[in-house]
């Protein structure tokens, strides 16, 4: 149970993290591209995410048995997720866009793990979920505005998808090598694939004091150690479980905005949140599936009490 609840803890302070990230982008000026600023965050967060894995012997040494190909494909949907994003958010809107992204993200990982034959989640959990997505469409349609296109729809939910191959996929790394390795590994290879990104887009704003402060932060504190928590989480707990517990990033969102930038809270805003942590709540909770014959043992059940944690 101590094991669990340790991997819950760690996506949780991660989606914490990410749900900072509205915030810190005020400091940095109206001219900066939100693509530029991705690409920027991934790069810094690969770098500082590598030099701690090669800080340790460990994880320095578990280089050389890295699933390469697995991480390829970790990198390119977390390449693929931050770009979809971007273009949702602009062409669906920042509430719908990050309703639909972030919503989806926990029901298509559950999907790809019951085609993947892990077995069927439990009804208690499936209405968790439930709960939980309805909360954050509440939240995002609460400031939604009527410019939204059916493409930047496509998008977000293209990007839930990206999230949710990334997040399998990252569990897959993380069986071969430890936690540190793996965050280095995969967020550096989406670095590498957004890093053409900084060549189109030159960040010829990013001056001064307060703009650095900020991408540094986003860099360093809501990409590499909230994707060095949420990978170290992942070998823990149930893949389908991280995803959904990441729904606590609106929410995080939406108390700064309120308590920082000075948002008005309204009833429809608070019934959202409401949702989404009586939902978490249940996912917490309850074991993530039922078995369907001879599958492997879930994570969350302690049989992933690998030897690869940091």
């Amino acid at each position: 149970m101590a094991f669990r609840l340790a991997g819950i803890a760690a996506v949780i302070v991660a989606a914490i993290l990410w749900g900072t990230t509205g915030t810190v982008q005020t400091l940095l000026p109206p001219e900066s591209n939100p693509l530029a600023v991705g690409a920027l965050r991934l790069l810094i967060g690969a770098t500082v995410l590598w030099l701690l894995a090669l800080s340790r012997p460990e994880s320095r040494r578990a280089f050389a048995r890295v699933p390469w190909r697995i991480v390829a494909v970790a990198g390119t949907a977390i390449a693929a997720f931050n770009m979809l994003f971007f273009r949702a958010v602009l062409e669906a809107g920042v509430g719908v866009g990050t309703a639909i992204a972030i919503g989806s993200a926990p029901v298509w990982t559950t999907g790809f793990e019951v085609v993947a034959g892990k077995g069927l989640p439990s009804g208690l959990r499936v209405a968790g979920q439930a709960v939980s997505i309805a909360g954050v469409a509440v939240l995002g349609l609460a400031g939604a505005d009527e410019d939204g296109t059916m493409a930047g729809g496509i998008s977000a939910m293209l990007a839930g998808a990206s999230y949710a191959v990334y997040s399998l996929a990252t569990v897959r790394v993380g069986e071969a090598v430890p936690s540190a390795t793996a965050a280095a590994a995969t967020i550096g290879a989406g670095a590498l694939l957004t890093l053409p990104v900084l060549v189109i887009i030159p960040p010829v704003w990013l001056s001064g004091i307060e703009p650095w402060i900020g991408i540094l932060f986003l860099g360093i504190g809501t990409t590499a150690i909230a994707y060095a928590l949420y990978t170290w989480g992942l070998g823990r707990i149930a893949a389908s479980t991280a995803v959904t517990l990441v729904l606590v990033e609106p929410v995080t969102a939406w108390l700064l905005a309120t308590f920082i930038v000075g948002e008005v809270v309204t009833l429809t805003r608070l019934v959202g949140a409401s949702l989404i942590l009586v939902g978490l709540a249940l996912v917490a909770m309850v074991p993530s599936r039922r078995k369907l014959g001879h599958v492997q043992p879930d994570p969350e059940e302690g049989a992933l009490c690998s030897s690869h944690g940091t």
